[in-house]
Parts: structure tokens; sequence; C-alpha cells
């Protein structure tokens, strides 16, 4: 066994009450609406310091990305219709050989409006990928996205890889002398570009 396994063995040994989830009705009856999700989300998109794309009738996302981002050598994805990346990450043998990825394009599955967060199931070999390269762009269906996070988490799922995580805007952190450092933790750019 485990030390991660006996570590949960002890605290299950020790839990003698169990709680029920509570009912959420009432609260996800109160919670907020908003009546254009997608300015919401770009709204809320900007204020965490990520970027927000709006892809027009007919626009390909290949050459809005190479727009944004003319200059980049090392470009990972492993969605079919990605054609400017450069490699596959699911064919790198270790994580560490993602270092010096300048640029990750993944898929979300559900955008929460009121936070920006977009959940990103795992639907890679290496989930290191979503923290290691310098800058993220989201693919996200606008069709997708919700009000609040109530509505958010009814459409989560960690799929064949048992990982899920909501991601909003770029990694920062912040000191006890107020520096701001972006990309401490994760990418230093977050854009979701909305089709």
């Amino acid at each position: 066994m485990s030390s991660r396994e006996e570590i949960l063995q002890n605290v299950r040994r020790a839990i003698h009450v169990q709680y029920e989830m509570p009912d959420l009705t009432e609260l996800e009856s109160i919670s907020q609406k908003f009546p254009d999700k997608v300015q919401k989300f770009c709204d809320v998109m900007k204020a965490a310091g990520g970027n927000t794309v709006i892809l027009k009738e007919g626009e390909d996302v290949n050459e809005v990305i190479r727009r944004l981002y003319p200059d980049l050598k090392r470009v990972a994805s492993n969605l079919k219709e990605i054609t400017c990346a450069t490699f596959n990450p699911d064919e790198v043998q270790t994580p560490a050989e993602l270092d010096g990825t300048d640029l990750a394009i993944v898929k979300g599955v559900v955008g929460v409006a009121e936070t920006a967060a977009v959940w990103l199931t795992q639907d890679m070999k290496e989930r290191a990928l979503y923290f290691i390269s310098e800058r993220l762009i989201i693919l996200l269906d606008k069709e997708k996205l919700v009000d609040n996070m109530h509505d958010g988490y009814k459409h989560i799922d960690t799929g064949d890889y048992g990982f899920g995580l909501f991601m909003s805007g770029p990694s920062k952190t912040a000191d006890i002398e107020q520096a701001l450092v972006f990309g401490a933790h994760g990418p230093r750019e977050v854009t979701v570009i909305l089709y």
C-alpha cells in the first residue's frame, strides 16, 4: 500500500459522521444571471489579466493564432483542427520535453461568465502542458458559456485521465510588498478564443 493510500485510509477510519450534500436549489435560484454571457466573460477575463478573441463567421482559427503570435517557434497542440502547431504534445516521452513551449493550444469544455473560468479536461498525455507553456490559448464554443459556477459544476468531468481544472487568466502571484508577478505557477498569458 502506498503512503497516499495509507493516509486516506486513516482519514476514512477517523470520520465517524458523514454528511449528505446539502440541497443548493435555493442558492441556485438566486444566483446571478447575465443577459450577455459573452460580454460578461470578456470583461471578467480582461480584469483577470487574460485576453478574449471572438472568432468571426468564416474566420480560420489558425490564421487568428498566427496573427496573434507571429514569431513563436514552439507551438503545441494535439487538436486536429490546429494546423499551426509545430509539435504534438502526445509524442513527447517525458513532461520535461515540454519545457520551452512558447504556446499551447487546448480546448475548453465549459466557460463561466461570472468568473471567466474555463474548465479544462486533460485530453493529452501530459497535463504539465497547461502550466509549463509560456502562453496558453483555450478554444471554447461560446454556446458552452454558463452564467455562474453553480451551472459550471454541472458540466465538469475529469475524462479519461482523471484530471481537470478551472483556469481563469494567466498565473499570477504577489508577495508581501505587493509586487505582482505573472507566470509564477503557469502560463504568463492566457487567451480564450470563442467560436
